[in-house]
């Protein structure tokens, strides 16, 4: 399997039919998938970690109920992006400090001179329906049409809801306040 690419059709089915060996390789086929999909919606990487296990042994013991093969993708975004709701609710419960918070390790001194820090900074400002559509189509690079499907919302809204996040995005990063009622740029 190529990386990048889902596992196929194929294998799907046959972990579909409860074959031990394909449910496995499903699995690990769509491990990294998983994981990418968890970072970019949990907000702390343990907390994307274990939604990324969680959703992978849903995967596990439900591959018999996902209808579509093809819908593979889709429905595990749905069930990592639920998982990391559950955990962002709980969150609140568990005020735990950060062990190393002040070290910078010299991939983050990197990244800060490369000025991500202020892209993610204006990313996660915005309202978590934009914030999605956002980081799915143009930072994970998926089709418009597999963005509407996964977040179940026709193709109008999620180009709506894209176009509204890049322009919040940008007017963060110009530094321009948004202006009530200026949401329709």
């Amino acid at each position: 399997m190529a990386e990048g690419t889902w596992p196929g059709e194929r294998l799907i089915a046959a972990a579909q039919g409860g074959d031990l060996e394909s449910i496995a390789a499903l699995v690990s086929g769509s491990h990294p998938h998983v994981r990418r999909f968890a970072r970019s919606l949990c907000a702390s990487p343990e907390d994307a970690e274990d939604a990324a296990q969680e959703a992978l042994i849903i995967l596990y013991r439900k591959i018999g109920t996902l209808r579509a093969s093809g819908a593979l993708a889709s429905w595990m975004f749905r069930i990592v992006r639920n998982e990391c709701l559950r955990r962002a609710r709980l969150r609140p419960l568990h005020h735990e400090p950060v062990p190393d918070a002040g070290v910078i390790s010299a991939e983050d001194e990197v990244l800060q001179r490369l000025d991500a820090g202020r892209v993610a900074a204006a990313i996660a400002t915005l309202p978590a329906d934009q914030r999605h559509v956002l980081i799915m189509r143009d930072i994970q690079g998926y089709s418009g049409r597999m963005v509407a499907d996964a977040l179940g919302l026709s193709l109008p809204a999620m180009k709506s809801r894209l176009h509204r996040a890049r322009a919040s995005v940008n007017r963060t990063l110009q530094g321009t306040p948004l202006v009530p009622g200026d949401a329709d740029d």
